[in-house]
């Protein structure tokens, strides 16, 4: 009776359960890569037991799909209306506009303290009645208890900006726009935001030939002292480009900025740049807020913003000073009061730009889960990319039928490729598909990953 009983619900497992689709073991065979180098979980987002489990126990690198976690770590702990502050204090005395003594810029993490948010904060300065500064510009970056950081450490490309460090007083992702505007024989180049000090130095080849993919390969740019210098050549028949690229400290970029801006608004700095903390006679002056949470977690997850990521990532172990191990310590803490154990994870900055990071898609999968019943679903939800329409999958399957029909989150490093989230497919019924692939061809796995995202999207 007993042996019946066991074959009766192993009979009901194997009707529910689903084989891995022909369409996806093809495309893996195609891209030259073997099952056990992929993590697959796919099951309903109310469902006991996985509709396909392959590989999914086992701890792989998730790339850039651990923002998952971090996001939704975020809703829960911080709250969707969560905001990060800014502070300017005086420590002197302002009289008649003129402060005698140093202006004080104390950073509490803001992911996204823009150019523009910025300029706004430093015109309401002016408006309060502060027009000179006959001191130091102090900045308070003491809130991060953090390591050196070395942006060449993760691929040697240390002006990329994904790999700017987190910085408790970020401005602007500490990054600056290149414009590339081709006239005729000559090339011209605007930088933004404006960096008074420091002087672009133009030594590219205008009207190169070699066509426009890997264009910016092909832009060598260096800091050099108080000059950013470009060499290379820049293909005249690409027209206008653009990209964003880090090319000096976060005191020295901040410096920079406030200097020409201050300057823009009338304003006058007569001293030098320090860092320091805030002294217990200074007074506070404003205070800037930051957009809140849940604005934040749709650029971290959209646009896959690496730093943005690791700065919400130091906020979740925040008190009095926040670092890595705190932040580490509250995730698990987390997790363990919402039961849901992950031996398997390692955390190392909540982005996924790592090559430590771990988790299983099993675990993933069930996080998603757990997400998708949580009163803030629809919050965090929202904030993944829309399969063919916007973010990191705006040119993925824009024509297919699974265009607009699932919300994902995708994760590229060299030998690492994978997609997490929610597929709807056309009978209504909602799916969670995790699929994770470590290995050299990763890169061309998308085209098993778009199969078992279709094959999901038509099931009924």
């Amino acid at each position: 009776m007993k042996f019946i009983l066991i074959a009766a619900l192993l009979l009901a497992f194997n009707a529910h359960a689903a084989p891995l689709p022909s369409t996806v073991k093809q495309a893996l065979k195609q891209a030259g890569i073997p099952l056990d180098s992929v993590a697959i979980e796919v099951r309903g987002v109310d469902a006991r037991k996985p509709l396909i489990s392959l590989n999914a126990g086992q701890a792989m690198n998730p790339a850039s799909t651990m923002k998952l976690l971090t996001t939704y770590a975020g809703l829960e702990l911080l709250g969707p209306a969560y905001t990060w502050k800014t502070e300017a204090w005086l420590d002197g005395e302002l009289k008649d506009g003129v402060l005698h003594g140093d202006l004080v810029l104390k950073g509490y993490g803001d992911p996204k303290f823009t150019i523009e948010q910025f300029w706004l904060w430093l015109a309401e300065l002016r408006a309060r009645g502060l027009r000179e500064i006959h001191g130091n510009l102090v900045l308070d970056r003491s809130f991060f208890d953090l390591p050196p950081h070395d942006p060449a450490a993760f691929d040697n490309d240390p002006v990329r900006a994904y790999n700017v460090g987190p910085d408790a007083l970020l401005l602007n992702f500490n990054t600056l726009r290149l414009r590339y505007l081709p006239d005729g024989g000559k090339l011209n180049v605007i930088t933004e935001p404006p960096l008074d000090g420091i002087r672009l130095d133009n030594r590219l080849t205008p009207g190169l030939a070699g066509g426009c993919d890997g264009w910016d390969d092909r832009v060598i740019v260096q800091p050099s002292g108080d000059s950013v210098v470009l060499q290379g050549g820049y293909p005249g028949e690409c027209g206008e480009r653009e990209h964003n690229l880090s090319v000096m400290s976060h005191t020295r970029y901040v410096e920079a900025v406030f200097r020409a801006l201050w300057k823009e608004l009338g304003g006058t700095l007569n001293g030098e740049l320090r860092e320091g903390t805030t002294r217990g006679n200074a007074k506070l002056f404003s205070t800037h807020y930051s957009e809140p949470l849940s604005a934040i977690i749709r650029d971290i997850n959209k646009f896959s913003n690496n730093v943005m990521a690791r700065q919400l990532f130091l906020t979740l172990g925040a008190s009095d000073k926040s670092s890595i191990d705190r932040s580490v310590q509250a995730v698990q803490d987390w997790l363990q009061k919402q039961r849901l154990n992950f031996p398997e994870l390692v955390l190392e900055n909540g982005a996924g730009l790592s090559r430590t990071e771990r988790i299983s898609a099993a675990h993933l999968a069930q996080l998603l889960q757990h997400a998708a019943a949580h009163p803030l679903s629809a919050e965090f939800e929202a904030s993944l990319p829309i399969l063919g329409r916007d973010g990191s999958v705006k040119k993925r399957l824009k024509e297919s039928p699974s265009a607009g029909h699932a919300h994902l989150k995708t994760g590229t490093l060299e030998g690492v490729k994978t997609i997490a989230g929610y597929v709807r497919s056309k009978s209504g019924k909602e799916w969670i598909v995790v699929f994770f692939i470590n290995h050299p061809n990763a890169k061309l796995g998308q085209g098993a990953q778009d199969a078992l995202i279709e094959w999901a999207q038509q099931r009924r």
